[in-house]
């Protein structure tokens, strides 16, 4: 829920609050980022009257409670004072205009290459005067020049009369005789104008002229304001900053978080990435020591949270004997997520931690060793969540089983794919009801389902089916064509592996056999580059027996047909050449291979056809 304002306000007034920090920044906005140009151009669109986008402020005092500071640059004697509205989106533009024109110190900013640079920014009056705007705003060095020649001499300007002024703006005296009016004077210029009748009394007469035309177009400019309610929620302001912040990289829950629990003086940046400074070691660090969790992300942490915590409220409601609406619903939402407390995090942030070591070691149990390999991130959640209750209890054989058929269901079933929060909150449930006797198998296992006709169209090896149905295979116990090992001691040697045609892709395009056909998986099988490289273009018939002469190899075809057989390869058609007779004997064998692993009897249809070249296309280069 949220209400707002509109309307406008004085810049002046805009920039007095900011350096009176009644208006600040909530710390999980992203630091000052604009560079000289951007600011020189803003300068310009201001006083030329130009509109420059609506500022958002969200009031304090509500539910929303983060930790704050100030704007760029601004810095308070003592104690930060407590702001009255925080700014959501125009942080670029306000901090822009408050270095510029409110503060005595050079404006921290960056060139063109990226370098942080230190400006101080400065109106040539008489380009101003002539309506060459564009040009007329200037940045010089910190010491208040602006040099040439690599930085040894002071660069020269070129006046209205024709005289040569060296832009050097260290006093006032300089300013004045070179006729430049510094920027942070443009709000209140009475100091410099005592000095201009001072040093330069000629020139009064045209300042006027320029005080007119142009340090009123700031002083009266009027800049659009949306200001939220505080009873705005956590939620309404992640995803107001998400829907304004299109020029950047959006806000996440985790910096949210992070900002709300800040405010209670918790640092969750240091207890998921660990500090060197602060000398504390991250659950990320500790997490991502097993290979199979690398993609975790700081968010997958919080929704685990999210999900015991809001599963532990819905049993105490239940307990409690509510009904219907009045019971907790599990969820792992961005809503719940950001209703999280201090206490809420701590409570569960080391039984999750644990949770997540024990989706590695169940993961490999599954044959599951590298994040590359695994079918969707998205599935560790629940997985998770389900282990941190289940703990070593999930070792049983009938809990084992039970975990595994879930898993693989959501993975061949393709049920993990997009939003799927939803589908986490239900999982966690129904699968420790169903574990603990008491409840109906998942539907995530009831919803699944693997059409025969499948297998003809998986041909990215980015889609989860596709990294199931290969994991399945090296879980038979696939061994390598050339090397004297299964695929997975190849792969802990760190031997060059990939997925590769059974039958060569050059022999395929010879024979006629559409590119939809031979890039199935079904015509795929995870080998080494050094049996890839004996394979080549070549009929199988011919690299079978390269490959079993080879002085390295020197195997019969008994030997050669078993190591046939653990890819699921019927050895016989593939000595023939017999391409039709190997697809229709290899379907069936991984179709079998699925059932196993889902539980379940796919339907084969007496004709499936071969889907269209676009089904799950990808660039099939290197996987000859």
């Amino acid at each position: 829920m949220s209400t707002f304002d509109s309307t406008k306000t004085p810049l002046p007034e805009i920039i007095k609050q900011i350096t009176e920090g009644k208006l600040q920044l909530p710390d999980f906005q992203r630091g000052w980022v604009w560079d000289d140009e951007h600011v020189r151009s803003l300068l310009v669109s201001v006083a030329r009257s130009f509109p420059v986008g609506a500022v958002m402020l969200l009031e304090t005092g509500g539910e929303v409670r983060f930790q704050v500071r100030p704007v760029e640059n601004v810095t308070f004697n003592g104690t930060l004072p407590e702001p009255e509205r925080l700014i959501l989106d125009g942080q670029q533009r306000l901090t822009s205009l408050t270095q510029v024109l409110a503060l005595d110190a050079p404006v921290k900013t960056f060139n063109e290459k990226g370098k942080r640079i230190d400006r101080y920014y400065y109106v040539d009056i008489e380009a101003a005067l002539d309506d060459r705007l564009d040009e007329a705003f200037v940045a010089v060095e910190a010491d208040k020049t602006l040099k040439t020649n690599f930085g040894r001499d002071i660069k020269l300007h070129l006046n209205a009369a024709g005289e040569e002024i060296p832009l050097d703006f260290s006093t006032p005296e300089k300013e004045c005789k070179a006729f430049f009016f510094p920027c942070n004077q443009i709000l209140n210029s009475d100091a410099w104008e005592e000095s201009l009748q001072e040093f330069a009394p000629e020139k009064f007469g045209q300042y006027m002229q320029f005080r007119k035309q142009v340090l009123n177009a700031f002083r009266s400019y009027q800049l659009p304001l949306i200001a939220l309610g505080k009873t705005t929620s956590k939620e309404a302001v992640c995803l107001v900053f998400e829907k304004v912040n299109t020029g950047g990289v959006p806000l996440s829950v985790f910096e949210l978080v992070t900002a709300s629990f800040a405010a209670d003086g918790f640092n969750l940046r240091d207890d998921w990435y660990g500090s060197g400074l602060r000398k504390v070691t991250g659950r990320e660090a500790r997490i991502k020591s097993e290979a199979i969790l690398e993609s975790v992300e700081p968010t997958d942490f919080l929704q685990v949270i999210s999900l015991l915590h809001t599963l532990e409220r819905r049993r105490a409601d239940i307990a409690a004997g509510k009904t219907g609406k009045a019971v907790a619903a599990v969820s792992a939402k961005r809503v719940a997520v950001l209703s999280l407390t201090l206490a809420d995090y701590q409570r569960w942030a080391a039984a999750v931690e644990k949770g997540f070591m024990l989706a590695a070691k169940f993961l490999r149990k599954e044959c599951f060793y590298s994040s590359r390999d695994l079918p969707y991130r998205t599935q560790l959640v629940p997985l998770a969540a389900v282990l941190s209750q289940l703990q070593e209890r999930w070792l049983e054989p009938k809990i084992h089983d039970k975990l595994s058929r879930w898993f693989w269901c959501g993975v061949l079933g393709e049920l993990y794919g997009g939003a799927v929060e939803t589908r986490i909150a239900n999982d966690l449930e129904e699968l420790l009801n169903w574990i603990d006797g008491g409840g109906e198998e998942p539907r995530t296992i009831y919803e699944a389902a693997f059409q025969a006709s499948r297998l003809f169209t998986l041909r990215s090896r980015l889609s989860a089916a596709y990294k199931g149905l290969n994991t399945l295979v090296l879980r038979e116990g696939a061994r390598d064509f050339f090397w004297k090992a299964t695929i997975q001691e190849l792969d802990h040697e760190e031997v060059a592996l990939d997925i590769h045609h059974i039958f060569p892709k050059d022999w395929c395009e010879k024979q006629g056999i559409k590119p939809a056909t031979f890039n199935a998986i079904i015509n795929k099988t995870p080998i080494s580059y050094k049996a890839n490289r004996m394979i080549g273009g070549k009929a199988p018939s011919s690299y079978l027996a390269a490959i079993q002469s080879h002085k390295q190899v020197g195997i019969n075809n008994d030997a050669m047909d078993a190591i046939l057989h653990s890819h699921c390869i019927d050895p016989a058609a593939l000595r023939a050449d017999d391409f039709d007779g190997f697809y229709v004997r290899r379907q069936e064998r991984l179709l079998a291979i699925v059932e196993r692993a889902m539980g379940k009897t796919i339907e084969r249809s007496a004709a499936a056809e071969v889907a269209n070249d676009e089904c799950d296309s990808e660039d099939e280069a290197g996987a000859e």
